[in-house]
């Protein structure tokens, strides 16, 4: 081989949080679903849609998604990003599902943070949420690891190496190449944490586990206006500085995968997952009203 893929691996790996919902490993962190705990002022949270079973365009209650005690995560984020004390909260729109790749899904997800915990009190369910969408209350534990990237994110670090056209000697040598990231990126996150669960994807932090591509990118376009659902109508300009920058300035803040609990079942699209991105200057200026949520599915 011509490059060091498990040295490239390493060089970009992340802290990350595993999250095991309604598991036994790691320290109990949070909640799925079940009425979030907010200040007496709080405002649930809307975003004007219509959705595959209605067709009126009009304000809907997210649903409450988790929480998390940051106080319990604070000894588990080894690089210090997530606010040490209080409880940060997730919230979704699932009627419509959006997908996050137009400006026209801003509002679609919502993340709070609530820097006191005293001052909390479970909230009421809005009377026009339908009971589809009040998730059970379900405990959520977290461990931590090291994560690497999937080779969507890795290219857009290496684009010159992870090309075809990098390897010369022929299509072989861009098929071994294949193989060996993947196998390098296996043997890492197997080393670090050999008993994890192959088909649980939650998590905080790190590296998404993406299906489809790198999203780094698309959060980028979208937060200038772009419409990421027709990228032969952005400037070549604005994808090539995207790509450029995107992977350092945006950070995967959670990843929520299907959820499943005796007979109850959450799906994101066709076997999907939702992933809330933030900026890494919005993160440490606790700017949470920026995140941008993506789905991806099958």
């Amino acid at each position: 081989m011509k490059f060091d893929i498990t040295a490239a691996l390493q060089k970009m790996s992340r802290n990350g949080l595993r999250l095991d919902i309604s598991g036994k490993n790691g320290a109990a962190a949070g909640r799925f679903g079940g009425l979030p705990d907010v200040p007496a002022d709080f405002v649930w949270p809307v975003f004007e849609t219509d959705t595959f079973d209605d067709p009126e365009k009009k304000p809907r209650p997210l649903s409450f998604l988790a929480q998390f005690d940051c106080t319990v995560l604070a000894p588990l984020d080894t690089e210090g990003l997530l606010p040490a004390e209080g409880v940060l909260s997730f919230f979704y729109e699932l009627g419509s599902q959006a997908w996050g790749f137009s400006p026209e899904n801003a509002g679609c997800a919502r993340v709070y943070w609530f820097p006191d915990k005293t001052v909390l009190s479970p909230a009421v369910f809005p009377q026009d949420l339908e009971e589809d969408y009040r998730l059970p209350p379900l405990e959520i534990r977290a461990r931590r690891e090291t994560q690497y990237p999937d080779f969507q994110d890795f290219s857009i670090a290496f684009p010159d190496v992870a090309h075809p056209a990098y390897w010369d000697e022929s299509q072989d040598g861009w098929d071994v190449f294949c193989e060996e990231f993947e196998k390098s990126r296996e043997e890492l996150q197997k080393r670090e944490m050999p008993d994890a669960e192959a088909a649980s994807f939650h998590r905080l932090l790190g590296w998404p586990d993406i299906i489809q591509n790198n999203m780094t990118c698309s959060c980028e376009l979208v937060s200038r206006g772009h419409d990421c659902g027709s990228w032969k109508n952005i400037p070549e300009k604005d994808v090539s500085e995207a790509e450029q920058n995107s992977l350092q300035d945006w950070q995967l803040l959670f990843q929520l995968d299907s959820v499943e609990y005796r007979d109850f079942c959450l799906d994101f699209g066709d076997c999907g997952s939702i992933y809330f991105y933030i900026r890494r200057e919005d993160l440490t200026a606790r700017r949470f009203d920026r995140i941008w949520l993506v789905l991806q599915c099958y």
